[in-house]
């Protein structure tokens, strides 16, 4: 998740330069600057206190924190940050701040008499944690781990390698293409079921049954975890996740599955005995539901319950322990915290879920479902006899009948020592990368447009029928990531998404309206309106799923809009012209429309569109200087893709060299040849996407920035952006991981448990000894809000705990052994105590009595 971001109107970053606070308004209602440290009333010393944030002498208790004040929310996070130090004054967190934006309403508040606000809704209290970190385990028995996991990945390759080999000779000695095409069948049977079957076999040899337990971290029974969560991933059942396929692969690791279930989500439950749900339930994707989570360095596994005709709605997390009744929803970009428990035909929103009155499932369940087990028959059979011959056949063929190669392979051993072997190599692969390139981009601009024409927009089809195939079709084809990586956070996204169906006219041109990660379900029915900019990771929810059935729909995002990262928009969203989305924000679905307003959290409430010294970079936004400067953007941003280009092909073009060599040395060597050429391919490439990383950066740590998208350092940032290192994902939960971040930058202290954490600015992170990540969290280092880029550093403490999809922002502080709970957006300039349990969107403080107002 990279690019641009949102999270709340803000000033520049430490170490940049902003603009003074603006001198607030005097007047008889004043409070002098006195002592924070004398007895006074609240209103006094939160007065007190607030004006030694602005550096003036006095605000007035009546006066708007933003509008009055010229406050931002970078400062009232360093407000909040002090009110919590004093022992004297309850904690306030910057909910509170823009629900009660003066100093006399949030003194009221926090004294539980603001007049007219709603009654608190009680929520259970999560499950009790232990007091204190469990002690790390010892060098020697983090070394094992760390030596077993390299050693199993060694031997998978070793494994590959010599089914690699054994298969080629035996397709190569078929006569004739149809030959070889029936040998590649069964090949590919024999390949597919021994990869559908091994994590089966290993989690019951290895595991036996999932219990609820804890798993201390680099341990010997961790490594036994780790080895069957990596074996499960890499199942080729996890391409079949919306199908019958994927429900009986879960089924035949141990969940207890009804019928008539749909499941969207790609995230795996590993813990897959602890998992229950109910007949007819649909899960929609990028749900969390793993039934395990990590801890100061000890991993829990717990259940999760689903009844019959449940909703978890999209980007949710169900952490250990939860549960949810017949017939109940979670709406989307929620999380239940452990131990709550949502009541059968109840409804629940928010982080953490609370109840509501708001219908998340649109779509009954009317007509009969298409027949499941003929659809998962005809994945099958495709994959068995289309798909899987024509990617291994093709290679056989390709090795053995194109004359060229052939000719090159057969001089026999050391072929690589002579000049044509790399002068075909350079040619095979600029037709491979290029050609390739150029035949995608036209395929994925015509033949969705194609298929679209059997859809018609607001028709209920059948699930898993024809249309339901169409339409998932449409969906892979159009959300290629290369392509938005080649094109985003450019002007010539907006005509590429204007090619794939987008309405995006009249179209008013940033340089920056779309970043690197934009998905949707269908994009002939996605609507975005002029002068809007959506930074990455937004998620157009097109489709509306029931048990039976589904519904494709247009969802329109309105004009003059800011969307930041991690935002799921739904069909219906109750928003308008000139809205602030923040970061991870739950577009509403009830209510008004909203305009002119900013939007944070879920639930979600509104909050300043923007303040004054936002708008410092105005002046370069429109007229002469923003044509000049989008010119010479746009000029920057080219070459940045012919580097892009340039890079990737580079290593396809080494890929190239390293497999025919291998290719070349396999008559001698054998099978360990093929293992030698996967290994050092893997480890180049790693290698490779590290330097280029780095390279653009001059091999130098960034710096915290505060400028506008106009400006050539940012151009520079996007060129970063665009050339990230991407984490692998069998680096997971390894020793390995901390050495990939160490490479691109970050300071990491010791034995750092990552199980799945992603850092856009890696060199603006610091980590303290013994962290733990949980899968989905994320830590950025920047925020972009319209024209203007601010980036700064982030540390985390020593043990400190990243929940299952939580996000920090740039300026944050976690303190010495703090958690952060699954699904939590700590805002910007957040400063979290030692040993603190932070959780919430956005975050507070979390006890086992706390309550969301």
């Amino acid at each position: 998740m990279v690019g641009k971001s949102v999270e709340a109107p803000v000033a520049g970053p430490a170490g940049a330069s902003p603009a003074p606070a603006a001198a607030p308004p005097t007047g008889p209602s004043t409070v002098p600057h006195g002592d924070p440290g004398e007895p006074a009333d609240t209103e006094t010393v939160l007065a007190a206190t607030l004006a030694a944030v602005l550096r003036v002498e006095h605000v007035r208790t009546d006066a708007h924190f933003f509008t009055d004040l010229g406050a931002d929310s970078l400062l009232m996070a360093h407000f909040c940050a002090r009110v919590r130090k004093r022992a004297d004054l309850p904690s306030v967190s910057m909910k509170d701040i823009y629900r009660y934006p003066t100093i006399s309403g949030l003194a009221t508040a926090l004294a539980g008499e603001a007049p007219g606000t709603a009654a608190r809704t009680p929520v259970p209290p999560p499950d009790p944690e232990p007091s204190e970190a469990a002690p790390p385990v010892g060098t020697p028995a983090y070394l094992l781990c760390g030596t077993l996991q390299l050693l199993t990945l060694l031997g998978c390759s070793f494994l590959v390698a010599v089914v690699t080999s054994s298969g080629y000779e035996w397709m190569s000695a078929a006569p004739g293409p149809g030959g070889v095409y029936l040998r590649a069948v069964l090949f590919g049977a024999v390949v597919f079921l021994g990869l559908c079957g091994l994590p089966v076999l290993a989690k019951w040899v290895l595991i036996g049954r999932w219990k609820p337990r804890e798993i201390r971290v680099w341990s010997l029974t961790y490594f036994r975890f780790w080895a069957v969560r990596t074996l499960m991933h890499v199942s080729p059942l996890v391409l079949f996740v919306g199908s019958p396929l994927y429900i009986g692969y879960l089924r035949a690791l141990g969940a207890k599955i009804g019928r008539d279930v749909t499941i969207l989500s790609k995230h795996v439950p590993v813990c897959t005995d602890l998992l229950t749900v109910g007949a007819g339930t649909v899960i929609r994707k990028d749900a969390y539901f793993t039934c395990y989570r990590a801890r100061a360095g000890v991993i829990r596994t717990g259940p999760v319950t689903l009844g019959q005709n449940v909703l978890v709605s999209e980007a949710t997390v169900l952490d250990i322990g939860t549960s949810l009744g017949d017939g109940a929803q979670l709406g989307h970009a929620s999380s239940l915290h452990p131990g709550q428990t949502v009541p059968a035909g109840e409804h629940w929103h928010g982080s953490p879920a609370q109840r509501t009155e708001v219908d998340y499932q649109r779509l009954d369940a009317t007509g009969r479902v298409g027949p499941r087990t003929a659809y998962g028959a005809l994945q099958l059979l495709s994959a068995l006899l289309v798909y899987l011959p024509l990617s291994i056949g093709g290679v056989s063929i390709l090795l053995a009948e194109v004359p060229r190669l052939a000719t090159l392979l057969d001089e026999g051993p050391l072929a690589f020592t002579t000049w044509s072997f790399y002068g075909d190599a350079l040619v095979t692969s600029l037709a491979l990368f290029f050609g390739g390139t150029l035949a995608g981009l036209i395929v994925v601009v015509t033949v969705p447009r194609l298929l679209n024409l059997l859809i018609v927009p607001g028709k209920v089809y059948p699930l898993y029928g024809l249309h339901y195939s169409l339409h998932r079709t449409i969906a892979r084809m159009t959300n290629i990531k290369f392509f938005m990586r080649l094109f985003g956070d450019s002007s010539y996204v907006v005509p590429y998404l204007g090619r794939l169906g987008y309405g995006l006219l009249p179209v008013e041109q940033t340089g920056s309206n779309f970043g690197t990660e934009v998905r949707q379900e269908s994009p002939h029915l996605s609507t975005v309106g002029s002068g809007t900019m959506v930074a990455d990771g937004l998620s157009i929810m097109n489709a509306e799923y029931s048990r039976t059935s589904f519904r494709l729909s247009r969802v329109a995002i309105g004009p003059h809009n800011f969307l930041g990262n991690a935002v799921h928009y739904p069909p219906g969203g109750r928003t308008g012209d000139n809205c602030l989305l923040a970061t991870k924000v739950a577009v509403p679905l009830d209510g008004p429309v909203r305009e002119g307003v900013g939007l944070l959290g879920s639930p979600c409430f509104e909050i300043p569109r923007s303040v004054e010294r936002d708008a410092a970079f105005d002046h370069l936004r429109s007229g002469e200087a923003l044509r000049r400067r989008l010119a010479a953007k746009n000029a920057y941003n080219l070459r940045t893709m012919g580097l892009f280009l340039l890079v990737r092909w580079s290593q396809v073009f080494v890929v190239t060299l390293i497999v025919w060599a291998a290719a070349d040395l396999y008559p001698v060597w054998g099978a360990p040849a093929v293992a030698l050429g996967s290994v050092l391919a893997l480890l180049f490439s790693v290698g490779h996407s590290v330097c280029a990383e780095r390279a653009v950066n001059g091999f130098r740590r960034q710096v915290p920035r505060y400028c506008s998208i106009y400006t050539p350092y940012f151009w520079r940032h996007e060129r970063f952006w665009k050339l990230h290192a991407m984490p692998l994902r069998f680096l997971n939960g390894t020793p390995f991981k901390s050495l990939f971040w160490r490479a691109l930058g970050a300071r990491v202290g010791r034995r750092l448990f990552d199980d799945g954490c992603f850092l856009p600015e890696r060199s603006l992170v610091t980590f303290g000894d013994h962290c733990t990540l949980n899968a989905g969290s994320v830590i950025q280092c920047h925020s972009q809000e319209d024209g203007t880029f601010k980036s700064d550093r982030t540390t985390l403490g020593d043990g400190c705990t990243l929940g299952t999809g939580a996000f920090v922002h740039y300026g944050a502080t976690v303190g010495d052994g703090a958690a952060l709970a699954p699904d939590t957006f700590l805002m910007k300039g957040e400063d979290v105590p030692r040993h603190a349990r932070w959780g919430g969107n956005p975050a507070r403080e979390m006890t086992d009595t706390m309550t969301e107002k």
